[in-house]
C-alpha cells in the first residue's frame, strides 16, 4: 500500500509539472540598417547560438533585412559569415555591363560614347533612370547569396517566420513585405533611394525601409514576439566640425531620418527586451573591407548583454529540436536546388524579341541550374543592353520546378543620347579634343532597328546617319546603310604641312552575327571628296572612288583600354574604281585594293598583363598615288611619334605590351586598377610606290602610368623612337 502511495504522489507531481509548466516565451529578433557595417549582426547571432537562444521571428531592414532574411532560409550562422564576408560587394557600386559580354555592334558603341551617362528622349521630353544605380548588380549579389530559392506564398513559412521593412516612394508609408521572392524583398529594403533605382512589388515603387522604421520593433511585437532582441547599428550624427559639403549635409539629413525612426521605436522596448547597441559608430557604411572589423564589435556588444541573453536559453535538448525543426523547413527549398526545371516563363515586359532573350539566356526544360549558373544566364540577358533590369524566380510547383524569368524595359528608352570625349596632348604640339554625340533611335523595325545620328566635333570632325535593320528575329543576319560627311586631318610634320581631306561617304551592305562576339559583312562603298593642304601651297585634289568591301570583325576582349585576357581581330578588303582630279587639270583613275588587318589580344597571370599588338595596311594599284592612305603615331602606335605623324598607304606595326596592376598591391583587389606599362613596338609606313622592306622599321617604345575609369583610360607616359623623336604623352577618354 505504502509504494501505491509513493507512485501515486510521484506521478501526480509529475503530471502537474507537466500540466501547469510555462511555455517558454517566443522571442524575435530585430536587425537594423547600417550598410557595411552589417556584419556586426553576424557577431550578435553567434552570441545568441553559443547561448542556446531559439529565436521564433526575424525582422530587418536593409542590411539588416539582408542577415535576417538568411538567417530565416536556415542558413547558420556560420554559412551566414562565409558567405558574406566573401561575396564581391564593391560590385553593386556599379551596373556597367563587362565589354566582353556585349554584343559586338554594343562593343563599338561602348568603345566610341565612352561617358556613362543614361538620357533618352521620348515625345520631346530628357528622360533619365530614377537612380543613379539601376540595381542590377546588387540583385545579382543577393541571388549569389541567397542560391535559387523558391517564391513564397508567405515568408511565414520559411525555417523562422520573416518581414522585410520598405518605403513606399509615393505615399512615405512602411511596407512590411511578407511574401513573395525573398531576395526581392532585401534588395527593395535596401534600395537607397537617388543612389538605386526603387524596386516595384505589387505595383509599389519601393526603397530603403530606414526612412520609415529602421528598428522595426513594433512589426516583431506583432507577429507574436513576448521578448525581442533588438540590434541597432545605425549610424551617428555628424558634428559640426565634420559638416563641410553638400554631400556631408545629405548624409547627414538621411541619418536624422534613421534615427529618428530608431528613437520612436525605442518606445516599444520593454523591461523584458534586449537592445544591443555594438560600439561601430567609427565604421563607414560604405566601406565592406570593414566587415571583419564589424562582426567582432557585433560579437563584443553581445558579449556585453551575455547575462540578459542567458536568461533567454534553453536546454541542449530543446534547443537541438529547435535546430533540427528548421533544418526540416529548409530542406523544403534547399532539396529542389538539385532537381530539373521542368517549365520556363519568359515575362517579357519590353520589345526585345523573346527568341533573342531564350538564345542568351541558354538554360533548357531539363538542366539543373545552379546560383552560378544563373548569375551568368542573366548577365548574358542584360547584355542585350535593352534592360533596366533583368530578374530570375523560382517557382517550386507539385510536378517540378519551374523557372521565371521577368526582363523591364529601359524606363528612359526607346531613344538614347550618347557621349563620348577624348584628350589627347604631348605638351609640344598642342592637344587634341575630341567630342562625339549620337542620338539613337530603337525599334525601327519589328525586328529591332536602330537609326543612329552621330556628330563629332574637335580635330577631326563628322556628321553621320546610319541604319542598322536585322532582317530577321533572332537579330543573326541584318542589313546596314550609311551617309557620312567628315574633315580627316593628317597633323604637320618637318616633311609637310597639315593636310585636310573633305569628303562625303555612302555605303550599303548585308552582313551576319556568326556569334555574340563576331560580325562579317559584304556591302556597296562610294566616296567623294577634296585633299587639300591646310597652308594652299600646294596642288589640292578632288577624288572620288565606287567598289565594295569585305569585313571580317571578332571582339571578346574584356576591355578596350587595358585588356587582361580576350582578342580582338578586323579584317577589311575594299575594291575601287578611284577617279582623280588635280587642281593643274590631270586626271588619273586607277584601280585599286585594299587590306587591313588589326589585332589585339591580352592574358594575364595575377598582376601581370602581356598584351600583343599587330596592324598591316596595304593597297594595290596601277598608278603612284593613292587617297585611301593608313597612319602611326602617338600612344601604343609608335608611341615617340605624336598622333597620326606618320601616313602612307603600306603599314606594318608589331608591339609588345607589358603592365603590372599596381592598385592591387597599393590600394586592394577591388581599388581602381593602376598600371605601371612598357611597350616595345617596331614599325613604318610607305608610299604606295616604295618597297616595304624590314631595314625600314622604326623602333619605338613607351613608358606609362595609367589607370581605367568610367570615362575611359587615362594614362601619362613618355614615347621615344629611333630616328631621335621622343614625347611626353597624355590621354584621358577614348580608347586608344
Amino acid at each position: 500500500m505504502r509504494c501505491f502511495f509513493s507512485f501515486t504522489f510521484i506521478f501526480t507531481l509529475l503530471f502537474s509539472t507537466v500540466l501547469y509548466a510555462q511555455p517558454r516565451p517566443k522571442i524575435g529578433l530585430v536587425l537594423s540598417g547600417g550598410g557595411a557595417k552589417g556584419a556586426a549582426h553576424i557577431g550578435v547571432l553567434k552570441i545568441i547560438e553559443a547561448n542556446k537562444i531559439p529565436i521564433d521571428y526575424v525582422v530587418g531592414t536593409s542590411i539588416g533585412a539582408y542577415v535576417g532574411g538568411l538567417y530565416a532560409l536556415g542558413y547558420s550562422v556560420d554559412d551566414i559569415e562565409k558567405i558574406m564576408l566573401n561575396i564581391p560587394w564593391d560590385d553593386s557600386y556599379s551596373d556597367l555591363i563587362p565589354r566582353n559580354l556585349l554584343s559586338f555592334e554594343h562593343k563599338e558603341l561602348r568603345d566610341l560614347y565612352n561617358i556613362p551617362i543614361r538620357l533618352g528622349i521620348t515625345d520631346g521630353q530628357l528622360k533619365s533612370p530614377s537612380g543613379l544605380l539601376l540595381g542590377q548588380s546588387a540583385a545579382n549579389l543577393l541571388k549569389l547569396s541567397t542560391d535559387v530559392v523558391p517564391t513564397f506564398d508567405h515568408f511565414d513559412h520559411l525555417a523562422i517566420p520573416y518581414r522585410a521593412i520598405a518605403t513606399d516612394l509615393a505615399t512615405a508609408k512602411m511596407v512590411v513585405l511578407d511574401k513573395g521572392s525573398i531576395t526581392k524583398a532585401m534588395h527593395a529594403s535596401a534600395a537607397v533611394p537617388g543612389a538605386v533605382n526603387p524596386v516595384m512589388i505589387d505595383g509599389k515603387l519601393l526603397v530603403d525601409g530606414g526612412i520609415v522604421n529602421n528598428l522595426p520593433i513594433d512589426v516583431v511585437k506583432a507577429m507574436g514576439a513576448e521578448i525581442v532582441i533588438a540590434v541597432d547599428i545605425g549610424a551617428p550624427l555628424l558634428s559640426t566640425d565634420n559638416i563641410k559639403s553638400a554631400f556631408d549635409v545629405i548624409e547627414q539629413l538621411s541619418t536624422i531620418l534613421t534615427n529618428n525612426t530608431t528613437l520612436a521605436q525605442k518606445r516599444y522596448i520593454s523591461t523584458k527586451d534586449i537592445l544591443i547597441r555594438p560600439n561601430i559608430d567609427e565604421l563607414s557604411t560604405t566601406d565592406f573591407s570593414m566587415m571583419e572589423k564589424s562582426l567582432e564589435l557585433g560579437k563584443q556588444a553581445a558579449l556585453l548583454a551575455e547575462q540578459e541573453l542567458k536568461k533567454l536559453r534553453v536546454t541542449e535538448i530543446e534547443y537541438a529540436r529547435f535546430q533540427q525543426q528548421k533544418m526540416q523547413k529548409s530542406l523544403t527549398w534547399f532539396r529542389p536546388f538539385i532537381q530539373p526545371i521542368i517549365s520556363i516563363e519568359y515575362q517579357n515586359n519590353s520589345s526585345v524579341s523573346t527568341s533573342v532573350i531564350k538564345e542568351k539566356l541558354g538554360i533548357n526544360v531539363g538542366d539543373i541550374v545552379s546560383k552560378e549558373q544563373l548569375q551568368l544566364a542573366l548577365n548574358r540577358v542584360y547584355a542585350i543592353d535593352e534592360f533596366e533590369h533583368v530578374d530570375a524566380e523560382f517557382v517550386n510547383l507539385p510536378q517540378g520546378r519551374e523557372l521565371v524569368l521577368i526582363t523591364r524595359a529601359k524606363s528612359w528608352g526607346p531613344n538614347y543620347l550618347r557621349l563620348g570625349f577624348n584628350l589627347e596632348s604631348d605638351f609640344a604640339n598642342g592637344s587634341i579634343v575630341d567630342l562625339d554625340f549620337a542620338y539613337i533611335q530603337n525599334e525601327m523595325t519589328h525586328y529591332g532597328g536602330m537609326w543612329t545620328n552621330k556628330i563629332k566635333l574637335g580635330w577631326e570632325s563628322m556628321l553621320a546617319s546610319e541604319f542598322y535593320l536585322p532582317l530577321e528575329e533572332t537579330q543573326h543576319y541584318f542589313v546596314r546603310s550609311r551617309l557620312q560627311y567628315a574633315h580627316d586631318k593628317w597633323a604637320s610634320s618637318k616633311e609637310r604641312s597639315e593636310i585636310i581631306n573633305k569628303y562625303f561617304l555612302a555605303k550599303a551592305g548585308v552582313g551576319f552575327n556568326y556569334q555574340n562576339d563576331g560580325a562579317v559583312e559584304l556591302g556597296f562603298i562610294g566616296e567623294k571628296g577634296k585633299i587639300a593642304f591646310e597652308d594652299g601651297t600646294s596642288t589640292s585634289l578632288d577624288h572620288d572612288s565606287l567598289g565594295g568591301y569585305f569585313s571580317f570583325n571578332f571582339d571578346n576582349l574584356n576591355s578596350m583600354n587595358f585588356p587582361t585576357e580576350g582578342n580582338r581581330i578586323s579584317l577589311n578588303l575594299a575594291w575601287r574604281n578611284d577617279n582623280y582630279q588635280e587642281s593643274n587639270g590631270l586626271a588619273p583613275k586607277d584601280t585599286s585594293l585594299e587590306i587591313r588587318f588589326d589585332w589585339r589580344g591580352a592574358f594575364h597571370i595575377k598582376n601581370h598583363t602581356f598584351v600583343g599588338i599587330a596592324s598591316f595596311a596595304t593597297v594595290d594599284n596601277d598608278t603612284d598615288f593613292t587617297v585611301h592612305v593608313t597612319e602611326l603615331g602617338g600612344f601604343l602606335n609608335l608611341s615617340g611619334y605624336q598622333k597620326d605623324a606618320l601616313i602612307g598607304a603600306h603599314k606594318g606595326f608589331l608591339a609588345l605590351v607589358y603592365q603590372y596592376n599596381l592598385g592591387r598591391e597599393l590600394f586592394g583587389k577591388t581599388s581602381l586598377p593602376l598600371y605601371l606599362g612598357l611597350s616595345l613596338e617596331e614599325g613604318n609606313v610607305w608610299d604606295i610606290n616604295e618597297t616595304v622592306s624590314l631595314d625600314g622599321l622604326v623602333h619605338s617604345g613607351s613608358f606609362y602610368l595609367g589607370t581605367d575609369t568610367d570615362f575611359g583610360p587615362a594614362v601619362f607616359g613618355i614615347g621615344f623612337a629611333s630616328e631621335g623623336e621622343s614625347t611626353v604623352f597624355l590621354s584621358f577618354g577614348k580608347s586608344f
